[in-house]
């Protein structure tokens, strides 16, 4: 049985591509009932202050998501239509800015006094807090210290590496969603002109299910509610979701809602303090009193234990109907808007209630008070994350909150909807505007019209394929614009195998990370203006748009001054690109395009619906709204109407010592960007190596406080290992166990995926833990 291990994989170059096995010094609290309050407060200033400065810090937060300011580079939650307050950020958003804003510098000398085998064995935190990236840099091949190289340089090195491929297809051009969607629009078009459609991003990692399981049932691979409509809602359903740490502001949304009557039903593994009680920040009043309780109903699922649990709470919603007709579905709405309902209906009767409550480690007592709230309520919201999205069977549990949904006719109506919770804050702009692996026959259409040439019509890569043709030496060149591929990925050692295969790795970043140290035979690291600078280009300075989670296109404009004068928009960074690699007789002129982002913007009007008169509507406070037919009850599907789907439950069958792992993040990481080394509110402080486990697993087991193990995944004869994790005793339901990511990456195995999405069994891998 082979063993993949970091010391044995790596050990003849002597690179790290997991963090460090040492243990940082762990103190364990009380887990916290409540975010938010002068906690929070204290936090975020401590951050934005000790890396930028007082003065400089305070400027600059008071232009986060404001209509003439920036968009947050973290998460994309929507900030309000209209007015909006002096404060307009979270801690999660304030953190973001200060490792942006920082005034550390990682430059030439930088490089010289430390080499990539040296900088590999740091943690991610050390790595990330060493500044910002000031200048091109190059590793040549077989060197062992990055050395500055001007941008001149770097693109002919590109330009030549892409021209001497024997076919586009060996390229990959991976995406984050932080890129614009300017910079996103010019990237997919030159790497179409280019040749290929390989291009994997973020959201093949994250909400692939989603948009997998939303097209198919409604029509649409986005979210149909407004901000708005969350305060009117009845209920609001919070699935697989941890917002008072990945999405902050969206607990004053649910603090709103509150006070406007709604209920909220919370279904999560874990309880998380965010979804207790919450004290706004922001308000003297709340902060001082008592805070609001947000959670009515904690129903504590298994992990990946989401689909018994929609089954079973459907079965008792038909049962209600039965005994009261016509007062708790939404009949009309059924019979005119839905399909499948009839097939769906007789699916649901072969399954025994009894059976599915006792596969979601929820009473059926806890079941019967949800659905008593959902009876008797139509105007329902469901929000979702990572926790119903990483797992094999991710699409269907998308698709059976639809079903959900569409049993009470609460879709296409104010104040109910589906409401994924995207993550970085373009990543749906990203894929609107072009990014996907997949090219949509009437786009590809619109990109030969406007651009006069034949778009690849072959699926590309998504980040799973690309890793496999990577290792296989299918693919050797590998393109980042923005992210951390390697601490995001799956399979860590094989992932850091692939890319190492590749002969040339670049990187577009605004801060040094793991994937720059786990490299192709050349690296390349090319920095970029970061959302809090001014850009200026020919015309002047510029802004651009992002979308964020319910479909607003809206501008965002820098205003500190670049760290450096070596820094390139990243659509001016495309734009070289392109001319060094097609030459400066191109018929696309890509100068032209990036002297004014209006310029792009009106071909993006040309090739995209709904962004009709682009640049007008987007210089409007708050931008406007795209086109979403889910919204209006126009579901746009292969029937016309919104599709009941027949979905199985999982089938995780555990030997008496394995575990379901899932992994999470803490309190001061956002995506795999570590702030610090504390998860405030589940009371774990100064380690990242921990494992959450069961009390009474941990007794049966043999395990203490503190004990020392080795998590371990078998899949496909092949034995993964994560070592010196240490034992915490948590509330989590038997037989789950939680731990970090990426430390827990390496446990994952790439090949193993959600149907139709192909997104990584991130929450739901099977494992052992090794005392």
């Amino acid at each position: 049985m082979k063993i993949v291990s970091g010391e044995q994989t790596m050990a003849e170059l002597k690179l790290h591509a997991q963090p460090p096995e040492e243990h940082t010094g762990i103190r364990l609290t009380k887990p916290k009932k409540m975010a938010g309050g002068l906690e929070a407060i204290t936090s975020s200033l401590k951050h934005v202050f000790g890396e930028v400065g007082v003065v400089q810090g305070t400027k600059t937060l008071l232009k986060v998501n404001q209509f003439h300011g920036f968009d947050c580079p973290g998460c994309a939650w929507p900030d309000p239509d209209n007015d909006r307050a002096i404060v307009e950020f979270c801690e999660n958003g304030a953190k973001a800015v200060a490792e942006e804003a920082t005034t550390a510098r990682v430059d030439a000398e930088f490089f010289r006094k430390h080499s990539v085998e040296e900088l590999s064995s740091w943690s991610d935190y050390e790595i990330g807090k060493s500044g910002r990236i000031a200048e091109p840099m190059l590793l040549r091949a077989g060197a062992s210290h990055y050395e500055p190289v001007s941008w001149g340089e770097a693109f002919k090195l590109i330009g030549n590496q892409l021209n001497q491929l024997a076919s586009p297809d060996e390229a990959i051009f991976y995406t984050s969603g932080r890129t614009g969607n300017e910079a996103a629009f010019l990237y997919q078009l030159f790497v179409r002109k280019y040749g290929t459609n390989n291009l994997p991003d973020c959201s093949n990692m994250c909400h692939e299910s989603s948009g997998s399981g939303l097209s198919e049932t409604v029509g649409i691979g986005k979210g149909s509610v407004k901000l708005d409509d969350f305060y009117v809602a009845e209920v609001i359903v919070i699935m697989g979701q941890n917002p008072g740490t990945n999405h902050p502001r969206m607990l004053s949304a649910l603090q709103k809602a509150k006070e406007n009557g709604a209920k909220i039903i919370t279904i999560n593994p874990l309880s998380e303090a965010g979804l207790v009680k919450f004290k706004h920040p922001q308000n003297p009043l709340d902060v001082i009193g008592g805070g609001t309780v947000l959670t009515d109903i904690f129903l504590q699922v298994r992990v990946n234990g989401d689909v018994p649990l929609l089954k079973a709470m459907m079965k008792m919603l038909m049962e209600k109907e039965n005994d009261r007709p016509g007062e708790v579905l939404d009949n009309e709405f059924i019979k005119n808007s839905t399909s499948g309902y009839d097939d769906f209906l007789a699916d649901l009767e072969k399954y025994d209630l009894d059976e599915l409550i006792t596969q979601t480690s929820v009473s059926k007592e806890k079941i019967e008070e949800a659905v008593e709230l959902l009876a008797i309520k139509n105007k329902i919201i469901v929000c979702w994350a990572m926790g119903l999205t990483q797992h094999k069977n991710a699409v269907d549990n998308i698709r059976e909150v639809v079903n959900l949904l569409l049993l009470k006719g609460s879709i296409g109506k104010c104040g109910a909807g589906t409401c994924p919770v995207r993550g970085h804050s373009n990543v749906q702009g990203d894929r609107t505007v072009g990014i996907w692996e997949k090219l949509k026959p009437e786009f590809g259409q619109k990109l030969k019209e406007v651009f006069k040439f034949d778009p690849p019509q072959n699926e590309g890569y998504d980040v799973v394929t690309a890793i496999k043709a990577m290792a296989e030496g299918k693919a050797k060149f590998f393109f980042a614009m923005g992210g951390n591929f390697i601490s995001a990925t799956p399979d860590t050692e094989f992932t850091a195998r692939a890319l190492q295969q590749c002969d040339m790795t670049v990187h577009v970043s605004t801060k040094l990370n793991r994937s720059h140290l786990i490299h192709g035979k050349t690296a390349l690291i090319l920095p970029c203006l970061g959302r809090t600078e001014v850009d200026v280009q020919q015309s002047g300075k510029q802004f651009v748009t992002v979308e964020n989670s319910t479909g607003v296109v809206h501008q965002s404009r820098g205003g500190k001054k670049p760290v450096s004068d070596q820094l390139l928009s990243e659509p001016k960074l495309v734009a070289e690109l392109a001319k060094a690699t097609f030459g400066e007789n191109d018929t696309i002129e890509w100068d032209y395009l990036v002297s004014n982002y209006d310029h792009i913007r009106d071909l993006i009007e040309k090739t995209i619906p709904g962004f009709d008169s682009y640049n007008e509507r987007v210089r409007r406070p708050g931008g406007f709204y795209l086109p979403n037919g889910a919204r209006e009850g126009d579901f746009k599907t292969s029937t016309g109407k919104a599709n009941f789907t027949i979905n199985k439950n999982p089938d995780h069958l555990l030997k008496d010592d394995e575990y379901l792992m899932m992994t999470i993040r803490t309190h001061d990481q956002y995506n795999t960007t570590i702030y610090g080394l504390n998860d405030r509110y589940r009371g774990i402080y100064n380690e990242r190596r921990v494992v959450l486990m069961n009390e009474t697993d941990m007794q049966t087991a043999g395990l203490k406080l503190k004990d020392e193990v080795t998590l371990v995944s078998n899949y496909d004869g092949e034995r993964r290992e994560a070592r010196s994790f240490l034992v915490v005793p948590y509330d989590i339901p038997s037989k789950c166990i939680g731990t970090y990511f990426p430390e827990a990456n390496v446990l994952i195995p790439y090949n193993h995926y959600a149907h139709t999405s192909r997104t990584p069994i991130s929450k739901s891998v099977v494992v052992k833990v090794e005392k």
